[in-house]
């Protein structure tokens, strides 16, 4: 357990919730991301690589999102420059959310059902 006033007093110090999620991500692996993928007939390119990768490091930063909506709105914004949204479906067909976060090997943030995010997995 950390000292919160070491954390306060430090800036530097790292982020004990950050910590607890690097710890969280380090089992994973891109063989299991392949595995997965291929479940679901998918065969990852660069394109999908940077999504899976800005997935799981926007959960180091932020932890798990709000909602699937939440994080659906930061990956638009991430990937506005190549066609946001319907871009980010062509390489998830099941939805950048949730077929996303599984491959990246995630759990899907809550309300995550909605059609307009994929299937859970």
């Amino acid at each position: 357990m950390s000292d919160i006033n070491k954390v306060i007093g430090n800036p530097d110090t790292t982020d004990p919730d950050r910590a607890g999620r690097e710890y969280e991500l380090k089992d994973w692996s891109e063989d299991q991301s392949r595995e997965k993928a291929a479940e679901e007939n998918l065969e990852l390119t660069d394109a999908h690589w940077e999504v899976i990768h800005y997935l799981r490091d926007y959960y180091l930063e932020n932890g798990q999102a709000k909602s699937g909506r939440h994080l659906s709105n930061a990956l638009d914004i991430q990937f506005a420059d190549r066609g946001g949204r319907k871009y980010l479906r062509q390489l998830f067909p099941h939805g950048p959310v949730a077929q996303g976060m599984a491959i990246a090997g995630l759990e899907p943030p809550p309300l995550t059902e909605d059609d307009g995010f994929g299937i859970s997995f």
